[in-house]
């Protein structure tokens, strides 16, 4: 029985190379993927990722643009999502959930939303190991699983290890591209909480955070949840190999 995935999405907003290189490395391993978004629309990622100046510049690289188009242009899952705000929805049916990231404003309407925080903090503690479920982020999509708490108000990763996009990145990017892009990399707008502060808040010990200088890919395991964690696009694919690896390990010995 072939693995099943699904991508939980705003409907516009997110990173290109965070959602179809995943896609891609889990579409070639043989899972059956499937998406979701608020109200079942198509998903759009971020536009300026993808074409114009930005794109070019500061966006996904031929691999990622190519990869992209195959997704939305042959993806019947991808055209066709379900639709978390739905009551009816439930993750309970998938071995993994995938969480991309994304930092332009539209990707707030999944970060903000309890619904998406009730299901993922119904879902992440099944992935404590020995389990066959498992959990993937990148970036921003780590953001979201950190502002999912469980019935004592702690964040549901409380007790996780992880890393998510380091604040010298985003407020890097920032300051380089805010005369011509305003506060386009801050979510939240100018003067908020890096992804990195806003993880660390949540965590029990801000030493869980985990970090790396290198350009090289940077993928952490946590040891106590079938949960792998990356800071931003360039690792995205070393992420996805990763999860494929420890999804065929869980779910063969469940």
């Amino acid at each position: 029985m072939a693995v099943k995935v699904i991508f939980l999405m705003a409907d516009d907003g997110h990173d290109p190379t965070e959602t179809a290189i995943p896609w891609k490395v889990f579409k070639d391993a043989g899972f059956d993927v499937y998406f979701a978004t608020e109200d079942g629309n198509t998903p759009k990622c971020d536009e300026k990722m993808l074409s114009g100046w930005t794109g070019t510049l500061l966006g996904a690289n031929k691999a990622a643009k190519r990869a992209y188009e195959d997704l939305s242009s042959t993806c019947e899952a991808f055209k066709k999502p379900l639709a978390w705000k739905d009551h009816a929805f439930t993750l309970e049916d998938y071995d993994l959930v995938f969480l991309p990231g994304g930092h332009e404003k539209s990707v707030r309407q999944i970060m903000d939303s309890a619904r998406v925080h009730e299901v993922l903090a119904s879902y992440f503690p099944k992935t404590r190991k020995p389990s066959p479920k498992s959990l993937a982020a990148i970036c921003h999509g780590v953001q979201v699983l950190a502002m999912s708490s469980t019935s004592d108000g702690k964040s549901v990763m409380h007790d996780a290890v992880t890393t998510a996009l380091p604040a010298y990145m985003e407020e890097s990017i920032y300051h380089v591209t805010k005369l011509f892009l305003g506060d386009y990399y801050k979510t939240y707008g100018a003067g908020t909480d890096a992804v990195e502060e806003v993880v660390k808040k949540r965590l029990g010990d801000r030493a869980q955070f985990k970090n790396s200088k290198s350009p090289s890919p940077f993928v952490v395991e946590d040891p106590s949840y079938n949960y792998l964690s990356a800071r931003f696009p360039p690792d995205s694919e070393a992420l996805a190999k990763r999860v494929v690896s420890l999804v065929k390990e869980v779910t063969q010995s469940a």
